[in-house]
């Protein structure tokens, strides 16, 4: 039992560490000579980065992209508190069934967040408001980091759904 507490635990910070660095990082679609990710585009040329504000015209999407990966990042960060707590409250037989909804909830959230800008990529890259064009590029990383993390916040919602506590 406790092989398998400390695979979920380093399974969920796995899943943490994933979403902090999907969210962080300037990878989420690159080419020859520039980066961007849903905060800000750079160029690896002149190693200058400028920040998408309201005076792009596909804002509003890039906005909802970035509050749901907060908000996933969030919700995975406290499923393991509420993990730990529960692991030490539970009564033996019961289930982690609040931290699987915590931690489901997160998985819906980058869902979300890697659905939109997988939907809106095009419109929010043949922008005018880029200085370069950006529309030339590849999803990134960060990117791909993002559905990865999807997939291991979903296991690991299920994973807590099926487990109980034990002696």
């Amino acid at each position: 039992m406790l092989i398998l507490l400390a695979f979920i635990i380093v399974f969920h910070i796995t899943s943490a560490a994933l979403l902090f660095i999907s969210t962080i990082d300037n990878a989420w679609w690159v080419g020859e000579n520039f980066s961007t990710d849903v905060w800000r585009v750079c160029t690896t040329n002149t190693s200058t980065c400028m920040a998408i504000t309201d005076q792009f015209r596909e804002y509003q999407s890039i906005q909802a992209v970035q509050a749901a990966m907060i908000l996933s990042t969030i919700f995975c960060c406290v499923a393991f508190l509420v993990f730990i707590l529960q692991l030490f409250r539970l009564k033996q037989g019961e289930r982690f069934v609040l931290t699987s909804i915590i931690q489901l909830l997160s998985c819906l959230c980058v869902m979300i967040a890697a659905s939109i800008y997988t939907d809106r990529h095009e419109e929010l890259h043949q922008s005018h408001e880029y200085r370069m064009e950006v529309s030339k590029g590849q999803y990134g990383y960060s990117f791909v980091l993002a559905w990865i993390a999807f997939a291991f916040t979903l296991i690991s919602g299920v994973m807590y759904l099926v487990l109980r506590k034990r002696k």
